[in-house]
């Protein structure tokens, strides 16, 4: 079975790929607003929501099988973890991505020398213990750090954990695999390469992946730009789906010239 996927809207090709733990109902507030200009494709990543678990235990393997369901051309908007997949797939296969939005995302998830606006290495290794003991409650505890210190904190928590197990329990070995990515990838070397335009989208107050993070990519990065929600956390699009929206629709439609 290859991953699950829901298209639906009119216009250019654009595909929505969630963060780790969650899948691709998480954009319910969001696909709305950006129907009426894309023809918007959400994609549950392995062993997420809807999507059998098949051993896809590395990010490239993870892109590949997202490309396999992707349109032969499309921008691609990934979220945390989604925003690795789909940097990583604009360097695997440039010719089926036609501009990058990164949101709450970074080439380098934890702390290394010279890179320090990221998580420390044992937050991440600790979830992963915690995995096998009490996979929800650790779920539980990163979406709460995802909202920490983010205006209207309460609601957007709410709504993430309301929407986790909408579609039955995560593969334990895919949220294993996710998490191992975010522990050790690092596509800070290779960022230059990517030649399509590219928005990193940020959360003012975004504790996970601060902003200094998209500061310091945009370095690495000559064709980003970048855009912080005012007191948005790591979920801006839960937190502000209306002016994310504009931000996607404005950068696509306006600077890349989709054709919306």
């Amino acid at each position: 079975m290859s991953l699950y996927t829901q298209t639906s809207g009119t216009g250019p090709a654009l595909i929505l790929i969630h963060g780790w733990s969650l899948h691709g109902g998480i954009w319910e507030q969001l696909v709305p607003l950006l129907e009426p200009h894309f023809r918007v494709t959400c994609v549950d990543l392995p062993g997420h929501g809807r999507s059998d678990w098949r051993g896809e235990e590395t990010l490239d393997a993870m892109v590949d099988a997202v490309l396999s369901v992707a349109p032969a051309e499309a921008a691609w908007l990934g979220w945390s973890l989604g925003g690795l997949v789909a940097a990583r797939a604009a360097l695997m296969a440039p010719a089926r991505v036609s501009a990058l939005v990164e949101m709450a995302s970074t080439p380098c998830f934890v702390r290394k020398p010279g890179w320090q606006s990221a998580m420390l290495p044992a937050l991440l290794d600790t979830f992963a213990a915690e995995l096998a003991e009490d996979y929800v409650r650790t779920l539980n505890r990163f979406l709460a750090l995802q909202v920490r210190g983010s205006d209207g904190a309460s609601e957007v928590l709410k709504t993430l954990r309301a929407l986790m197990l909408v579609h039955g329990e995560p593969n334990p070995e895919g949220l294993r695999a996710g998490l191992e990515v975010l522990r050790t990838a690092d596509l800070r070397d290779s960022l230059g390469r990517i030649d399509c335009p590219a928005l990193l989208l940020m959360g003012e107050r975004d504790t996970l992946v601060p902003v200094n993070a998209g500061q310091a990519a945009c370095e690495l990065f000559p064709a980003a730009q970048l855009q912080v929600v005012a007191g948005a956390g790591h979920a801006p699009f839960i937190a502000q789906p209306e002016m994310v929206a504009g931000l996607i629709t404005g950068f696509l439609c306006e600077d890349v010239a989709q054709g919306c």
